[in-house]
């Protein structure tokens, strides 16, 4: 069984201050909650940025400033930026990021109903455009899928060339409009992947830590992050996101799995080498 890759995000396009005062938005914010969980164990680091004042943005010189302070601040540290943006941002307004060149970055495989009127639209011209970008640019993809419909489509796009092996996907689960987070869900998308394929697991609120167990056991990847849980038990919001990665760095030693260093993590994802 491979060590575990933690994935920490550690801040997202929604939750805010707040949620939780320790949700970052600042330059100096990111860097630290990067640091807490790099030195908690973390080996990626799944980031949106914001402006000062808490505003979501793709802007690419945003990404190239954090993300270069917390490559300084965490050496080896791989870094992801997100393909996601905001509800009602065009392709190539999120795409932006990816003209940093990074070694990974999302891929959302399908559109989600994410509550009210707002829907996080990924037509599937959207997912070739996406795919053939990161080819391009010998970017991993993490495909983000929220429910077993995308999981289809990211193997329908794979065997069209918008995708390739080996894939990793990332099961969100317990989001609004996508699949919930029981185990027996887990299970479900767990079954529909590819053999060659590797997954971590976010789980929203409750389901995070639940199903973080059951993807060590299995042999999967986890993500955990104030993008997903503020919380580090039931009412106790968490100090850091190094503090939700520690829990589960224990919860893994309890049950046997010990942890990939970033190098470990380029390895078992087949990261493209840089030159």
């Amino acid at each position: 069984m491979d060590k575990l890759i933690i994935t920490a995000a550690i801040c997202g396009a929604e939750v805010l201050k707040e949620h939780n005062p320790a949700v970052p938005y600042t330059v100096e914010e990111c860097v630290r909650e990067a640091r807490s969980a790099y030195d908690a164990g973390a080996s990626i680091i799944h980031l949106h940025v914001r402006y000062d004042n808490g505003t979501p943005t793709q802007d690419k010189e945003r990404f190239r400033v954090i993300m270069e302070a917390i490559a300084h601040a965490c050496p080896g540290v791989i870094i992801q930026p997100s393909t996601g943006g905001a509800v009602g941002m065009t392709n190539d307004e999120r795409l932006q990021p990816t003209e940093l060149n990074p070694e990974m970055a999302t891929l959302d495989c399908g559109t989600l109903n994410f509550g009210g009127d707002e829907i996080f639209e990924n037509t599937e011209n959207t997912i070739k455009y996406f795919g053939k970008r990161m080819i391009q640019r010998g970017i991993k993809p993490e495909l983000e899928v929220f429910d077993k419909s995308m999981i289809e489509m990211a193997l329908r796009l794979e065997k069209k060339g918008y995708i390739q092996k080996p894939m990793h996907f990332d099961f969100v689960m317990g989001v609004n409009g996508g699949i919930g987070g029981s185990l027996r869900d887990f299970v479900f998308l767990r079954g529909s992947i590819p053999s060659d394929a590797t997954y971590t697991v976010a789980g929203l609120g409750r389901y995070e830590m639940s199903l973080a167990a059951a993807a060590i056991i299995d042999g999967g990847h986890v993500r955990v992050g104030f993008e997903d849980n503020v919380y580090v038990s039931k009412g106790v919001l968490a100090k850091s996101n190094g503090e939700l990665v520690q829990k589960v760095v224990r919860l893994a030693r309890e049950l046997g799995r010990e942890i990939a260093t970033p190098a470990e993590a380029r390895e078992i994802l087949s990261l493209p080498i840089k030159q």
